[in-house]
């Protein structure tokens, strides 16, 4: 075993899209792999995905999409957020679909459509209350009327609050959308469209469309409360490198903040801030150490963390489990998410660390 190792259950990934398309019959189902797939890795999620039911994929960048072509996968992707000076004619020349957001926007995939000899495929986005990118409705018409000259294949856009459900500003997003489209079909552009996110695809059947774009629903995290059966896609081990034994009255790592009640037993496991643990988690993490949920003695350090493990034997090499699905007691991401007050996205998508191997089942 390496140090640390990231497991990515490509089964429940395909069991996820699966059961996410079931949910939407009548869309077609883009499985989100930005970000190297969420940190489970893009090229091995994007087939599995596809071999479950997904028919597109979405990447953030150009790059990500070229990442995805080289490897050969030829499912449609959408690209949706690129640097000014990203080589938009190297994802045209490769059939990735742009979106675009503004004039500014356009003029630059029609210079590389040029430079590229390819017929760009668009995705105008209109900003219906989110205020990152997409375009503003006083501006929308203006950029429907310059687009349609191209093949625009759809209309989309994002939702801000899809996750707390009855959030009043969903409906006001759907309206805005529903009045871009409206804009749209009266240039004569018939597009698709897409706007529902995992939770509104989970939770608002209305807002499907043609097109659903499940991301962080695909992996096994819900983002909203809601008993689908999905399943959590990535668990981290890592084993035991050390143990020793130290009497009452010892302190344990950087502050001395543990100290030991009673003589006990400690794990070295060589896993810390560098390999993807918050430091955050500070007396308040627990592992699966032989059966049992044991708890981290001590600040989380740079390369390791040392367990509280009592009075039980404990081998050397032994499998540790710092967070998985939950089925066999163990901690989960969401877990971690809650304890260091941020969400799951973040501790997955943080797990890509040089020293932690990834692995497939």
């Amino acid at each position: 075993m390496a140090r640390s190792e990231v497991v990515v259950d490509l089964g429940a990934l395909r069991h996820n899209v699966a059961l996410l398309a079931g949910l939407a019959p009548s869309s077609e189902t883009m499985a989100v792999v930005k970000a190297d797939g969420y940190g489970h890795g893009a090229v091995e999620v994007a087939r599995a995905a596809l071999e479950a039911g997904a028919t597109w994929l979405g990447s953030c960048s150009t790059q990500e999409a070229l990442a995805l072509r080289s490897a050969g996968i030829q499912a449609p992707i959408l690209a949706w957020l690129d640097a000014p000076d990203e080589d938009l004619a190297a994802g045209l020349a490769a059939d990735v679909d742009m979106a675009v957001s503004s004039l500014s926007d356009l003029r630059r995939v029609e210079q590389a459509a040029e430079e590229a000899d390819a017929r760009p495929r668009l995705h105008l986005k209109i900003d219906t209350g989110l205020s990152r990118n997409g375009c503003q409705p006083h501006d929308w018409p203006a950029l429907v009327e310059a687009a349609k000259k191209h093949e625009v294949v759809a209309i989309w856009s994002h939702l801000a609050s899809a996750d707390e459900i009855g959030d009043p500003s969903i409906d006001l997003q759907a309206k805005r959308f529903d009045d871009a489209y409206e804009v749209a079909r009266a240039a004569g552009l018939d597009p698709l469209r897409h706007i529902a996110n995992s939770a509104a695809l989970l939770t608002r059947p209305d807002l499907h469309f043609d097109l659903v774009r499940p991301g962080i629903a695909i992996y096994g995290l819900n983002p909203v409360p809601t008993d689908h059966d999905l399943r959590p896609v990535m668990s981290y081990r890592s084993h035991v490198a050390l143990t020793k034994r130290i009497p009452a009255g010892e302190s344990v790592s950087y502050g001395m903040t543990w100290t030991a009640q009673k003589d006990t037993t400690l794990a070295l496991v060589p896993a810390g801030y560098a390999d993807g643990v918050p430091r955050a988690l500070s007396g308040r993490m627990e592992v699966l150490l032989q059966g049992r949920r044991r708890p981290v003695a001590g600040r989380v350090c740079m390369d390791q963390i040392v367990v509280d493990c009592g009075d039980d034997e404990i081998e050397e090499g032994a499998e540790v489990v710092l967070f998985g699905d939950g089925r066999r007691g163990e901690p989960t991401a969401t877990e971690w998410a809650e304890l260091t007050g941020t969400i799951d996205y973040e501790i997955v998508c943080g797990m890509y660390r040089p020293r932690v191997r990834r692995i497939y089942t």
